[in-house]
């Protein structure tokens, strides 16, 4: 993962949660005239990777490595250096909205989801290319 990536934040948020939430400032008479911000807490892409690989059960390493030591096709294409985080606590405060799906179930679900529904198609993954990498790191 270039390190640029890996320290790289931005908002998500469960579809359950996510659907709840608009429902709830729709129905709620107090939200009239408010924007509401709804996301779960925004960790560090690495972070994320990580409790996604666990919510899978994959026991792999994630590595970061410097951008520069990666080839182009394997550099981001987006500029990653300002990070996209929200405080999404209005709504909580305001209209007393809590997510009723924890992070950590949410991902168990996405998982079995992606799993139950593969893309059509997709490009192969260039496990050779990253084994490369690694094995120049480890010199």
């Amino acid at each position: 993962m270039p390190a640029g990536h890996a320290a790289w934040r931005w908002p998500r948020g469960y579809v359950e949660n996510v659907a709840a939430a608009i429902a709830c400032a729709v129905e709620d008479e107090r939200a009239a005239g408010r924007i509401y911000n709804v996301a779960d807490e925004c960790p560090p892409q690495e972070e994320w990777v990580r409790q996604i690989a666990s919510a899978a059960g994959w026991s792999g390493e994630v590595v970061v490595v410097p951008a520069e030591r990666l080839p182009d096709q394997l550099r981001p294409r987006v500029d990653l250096s300002q990070d996209y985080a929200l405080d999404a606590s209005r709504i909580g405060h305001e209209l007393r909205f809590a997510p009723a799906v924890g992070r950590g179930e949410g991902l168990r679900r996405t998982v079995e989801w992606e799993r139950a529904n593969p893309p059509a198609s997709m490009e192969p993954l260039d496990y050779e290319t990253e084994d490369g990498i690694l094995a120049r790191l480890a010199c």
